[in-house]
Order: structure tokens, then C-alpha cells, then sequence
């Protein structure tokens, strides 16, 4: 097989590339390097196909998904079986400050990719890379406060699919239009397209930040020092799932693109993987550190949810996943992983 990963020198493209080169499969990379340390990256992915001696399967190419010629020469050159469309604008503070690079990266860029895959006599199957943000700050959603964290009052097993979207930021409008792009290139060409509406994704390789990847962002401050703001009151919770649960839902949906294509999954921990952005996750950090962690309040954020988990049971039934990786085993490994990289985040 080949696999093309769009934003492949990102924190889960980098590790979706490293599993298939793992498995033999040949692997093109492409991504525009703008992100910052996306250079690491890389180079552990190159490291990863020396070990495997498998060089000759990873080729990389400096890319910008804007660009749609240089793009399409990509796709006719590489001919994939499948794209994982993963690159992108990720951060909603970013996308209020600059909207229409914004969306030039989210929807253009995805149309791009769309729009090069369908030009392909042997078109790939596209695997898409959303948010549950699509789904807007879910006002109507009844939440109460129970002890230390927000709960649903009437969604026992989390948000499903069939949730009416409501987008409430440049970011989330953006990959919204994506998102609806990619599911209706299925059903108006018959493109083999799965589209994944992702909640908290973690693990090593993830270098976050304050406004996107926010428990290795917690990670990382409170290993190097840094000042943490908490914005609420930081008993929102939100379903965590590890990178390796999120590869092996990838690899269900190739396994069984033909029956699966054209769907949406919600995807996360679901209720069994939860935690809180501070009340929860800030206790475990401190015991981990073995110290008291200063923190500063700050107000909501607008849009921010009170509580998101996905409901997992669609991707049970049409994949055959369920996440198995709790998120006390999850997060030490990232912990131990930044810990032990703790040079990169100088």
C-alpha cells in the first residue's frame, strides 16, 4: 500500500507515516513545515526508517496545500491508495487573528486535495481529519456541575453524529466546510471518503500549545517552567484519546473503505476516557512533579464547551474499534515522553 499523509511532520501525522513505514508500506510525506519543531519530526521519522531499513519506502516532499498544481504533480508522481488529509490550521486563537489564511488552509486547502485525488485515474481514498468543534459551543445541551467536573444531563454515551452542526469560530467554520466537502466528494463522485470528527488527541510527538493540544501543553509548561492560565474554571472535561487508538481507527476505516465510505464518525475516548482540563488533570501533573503547580484563572473563552465527549458507538458497530488505552496510561507515557525530550522544548 501506499499512504500519502498531508501535514505528515505533524504530532499525528508523524506517527500515522511511523506506523505504516513499521508495517512496510511505502510512505509520502508531505507538509509545508511551518509549524514550529515540525523539523524534529522529521528528522525521528527519517531516524525510524534508517532503523527499519526501509529508506527507500519514506519519501518526503516540502509542500503547501494551497498550492494546487504543486499538489496535484505530487499525487500523479506518488499514484496513493490512500491519503490521510491531516494538514492544517489548528488553533482557533490563530483563526480569530487571521481568518482568511485560515481558510485558505482549512477549505481551500482541502478542496485542494480533494480536487487532486479525484483527478486521479485510480482515485485514493481520502481519510479527513475533523473536530468536534464543527459542533459549536452545544448551548441547547443540558450540562450540570457534579463535584469536581461538568457532566450531560441526558447524553449518558456523548455527542453522535447526527448532531446538527453549529460552528462558532473562523477555525471551526473552516474546517466545517472541509468536512462537508470531503463527505459530499463521496456522495456526488464517488470518492472513497471517511471523515473523523476528533476529540482530544494526545500522545508523544505532540508538542502543544496553550491554544491546541492542551494536556501536552500542560506538560510541557509545567515541566519547563512556564506560566499556565486556565481559562473557566477548569472543571471542563473532555474525552482523551491516545494516538495509537486513533491510528487503529484509520486502519479499521481502510480496512473497510468500501463499506465505510462517505461516513462520519465522532471519535474520542468516549465516556470511559475523560479528564478534566485542571481540577483533574492538574493533581496528576503535581504528583507527577513531585511539587505544587502555580496557576492563573482567566475567563471562558468564547465557544469553549463545558463538556464534549463523542459518542463512540457508530465507530464500534461500522469499525470494530473501541478505544483501549486509559488516560492514566496514556498520559504518563506522554509525560515520560516529554520528560525525556525536555531539550526540544527549550
Amino acid at each position: 500500500m501506499k499512504l500519502l499523509v498531508t501535514g505528515g511532520a505533524g504530532f499525528i501525522g508523524v506517527n500515522y507515516a511511523a506506523h505504516h513505514l513499521a508495517l512496510g508500506h511505502t510512505v509520502i510525506v508531505l507538509d509545508n513545515l511551518s509549524r514550529p519543531r515540525t523539523q524534529h519530526n522529521v528528522r525521528w521519522l527519517r531516524e525510524q526508517a534508517s532503523h527499519l531499513g526501509r529508506e527507500e519506502k519514506l519519501i518526503f516532499y516540502e509542500c503547501d496545500i494551497r498550492n494546487f498544481e504543486q499538489l496535484l504533480d505530487i499525487f500523479r508522481q506518488t499514484t496513493p491508495d490512500l491519503v490521510a488529509h491531516l494538514a492544517g490550521q489548528v488553533a482557533v486563537t490563530t483563526s480569530v487573528a487571521n481568518p482568511r489564511e485560515d481558510f485558505e488552509i482549512n477549505a481551500l486547502g482541502t478542496f485542494n486535495v480533494l480536487e487532486a485525488a479525484r483527478a486521479m485515474d485510480r482515485p485514493p481514498a481520502v481519510i479527513f481529519s475533523s473536530t468536534n468543534k464543527v459542533y459549536g459551543g452545544m448551548e441547547d445541551v443540558a450540562v450540570v456541575l457534579d463535584g469536581t467536573r461538568y457532566r450531560y444531563r441526558d447524553y449518558p454515551f456523548g455527542i453522535a453524529e447526527d448532531r446538527p452542526v453549529d460552528p462558532k469560530s473562523p477555525y471551526a467554520c473552516s474546517k466545517c466546510a472541509a468536512d462537508q466537502y470531503v463527505h459530499d466528494y463521496a456522495r456526488i463522485y464517488g470518492l472513497r471518503t471517511v471523515v473523523f470528527r476528533q476529540s482530544t488527541i494526545y500522545g508523544p510527538r505532540q508538542f502543544g500549545v496553550e491554544d491546541q493540544g492542551w494536556l501536552a501543553w500542560l506538560m510541557i509548561a509545567t515541566v519547563t517552567g512556564r506560566p499556565i492560565t486556565i481559562y473557566g474554571d477548569g472543571r471542563q472535561v473532555r474525552d482523551m484519546l491516545y494516538i495509537d487508538d486513533l491510528i487503529a481507527a484509520y486502519d479499521a476505516a481502510w480496512e473497510r473503505i468500501d463499506a465505510v465510505a462517505g461516513e462520519v464518525f465522532n471519535m474520542g475516548g468516549g465516556p470511559q476516557h475523560t479528564l478534566t482540563i485542571w481540577s483533574e488533570a492538574g493533581p496528576m501533573l503535581e504528583a507527577w512533579a513531585g511539587r505544587s503547580i502555580p496557576v492563573t484563572y482567566a475567563d471562558w473563552r468564547p465557544g469553549d464547551q463545558r463538556v464534549f465527549i463523542s459518542d463512540n458507538r457508530k465507530a464500534e458497530r461500522l469499525l470494530g474499534w473501541r478505544p483501549k488505552i486509559g488516560v492514566q496510561e496514556g498520559a504518563r507515557r506522554l509525560w515520560d515522553w516529554i520528560v525525556a525530550n525536555r531539550d526540544l522544548f527549550a
